[in-house]
């Protein structure tokens, strides 16, 4: 069968190639009287378009590349439904990508993403960056960027996230209201901003509440269930007291649930815990974990909302970048109640 073209199309109305070009991309020139008979012929003619070939014409593709770290993760699939709802809504359609946790393919996503013309990318960075030239060079080429949960203010691009520290006291403030007198604290890698802030709620919490804060009672890793269990393994090992624990993550207070666990420790009648992120298996584990939301679809929704509403007029990066900053919300459940 032969493939139907714009020229069919422009036979059929006995109007100009041009025009029907025009009309298929939205163009202002055209009446919305052309443009409803040319998609009504295009539709009983199945006439697919080259959306290649247009975004070269236009100059826009309607793809706007979304980078995340993490597709294993509830939270980073909320964003993106949130993200895609409000995209979707405006005529765009996204083009995703998973970093990992790896600069090396963070890099690879953002390459992907310009060889594709992608009208511009939304992003929440790996851990593993430390050198931003690949966020650089997207601001360097015009083209709009916006970061989620993870921030770099030095980029200078907009950004939407939640206030982790303000998460991270609330945590550390919910297991002191419980009776806790010394609270472990598992974190991350203190270059990611989020992780930053989450740490330093958690230090403020203990010195308005008159408790000490000890290095012995802290470590660092990379988010994961093993990284929970290490952690228990030590304190453990090293005969170290504590009553209860903020993790930086959920995954990884599902490690140290699972650890307690098998010490026959039970939670929460002698260690109380509460992760961070509101992941979907901590409503359904035994006991439920307590957690802090990030309203995280919401995350989504507020980032494309804000990239539509600054990409309107073509001067993306003309004015200082806006920040949206979300409320944290406790979930209190069974980890952390006596």
């Amino acid at each position: 069968m032969k493939k139907v073209t714009i020229h069919d199309i422009a036979k059929e109305l006995n109007i100009t190639f041009s025009s029907v070009a025009r009309a298929l991309n939205d163009h202002p020139s055209i009446s919305a009287a052309t443009k409803e008979a040319v998609r009504e012929v295009a539709k009983r003619l199945n006439y697919q378009q080259n959306k290649v070939a247009s975004a070269l014409r236009s100059g826009r593709s309607n793809v706007i590349g979304v980078m995340v770290p993490n597709l294993g993760a509830t939270f980073f699939n909320s964003i993106i439904l949130g993200i895609e709802t409000v995209m979707n809504e405006n005529g765009y359609t996204i083009l995703l990508y998973q970093s990992s946790e790896s600069s090396n393919h963070e890099t690879k996503g953002i390459d992907t993403f310009l060889q594709s013309r992608v009208d511009g990318i939304i992003s929440s960075i790996a851990m593993g960056t430390k050198d931003l030239q690949h966020y650089y060079e997207i601001k360097k080429n015009d083209i709009p960027l916006l970061l989620f949960d993870r921030a770099v203010d030095e980029l200078g691009v907009p950004t939407v996230r939640i206030d982790d520290y303000r998460g991270g006291f609330l945590a550390a403030e919910h297991l002191i209201k419980n009776g806790c007198k010394r609270i472990v604290h598992i974190s991350a890698d203190q270059n990611v901003k989020s992780f930053k802030e989450r740490f330093k709620g958690y230090k403020d919490a203990l010195k308005q509440y008159n408790r000490p804060l000890e290095k012995e009672l802290i470590f660092y890793g990379k988010p994961s269930i093993e990284l929970g269990r290490d952690c228990i393994k030590q304190l453990h090992e090293k005969k170290i007291d504590f009553d209860g624990l903020f993790a930086f993550e959920d995954y990884t207070a599902l490690g140290v649930m699972q650890q307690l666990k098998e010490y026959n420790i039970k939670v929460p009648d002698e260690i109380r815990v509460i992760g961070f992120a509101n992941e979907a298996f901590g409503a359904y584990i035994s006991p439920s974990l307590s957690t802090i939301d990030q309203q995280s679809v919401k995350m989504g929704e507020e980032a494309a909302k804000l990239f539509l509403k600054l990409n309107k007029d073509h001067h993306y990066y003309d004015n200082p970048p806006e920040q949206i900053v979300l409320e944290p919300i406790l979930i209190e459940r069974e980890s952390s109640h006596i």
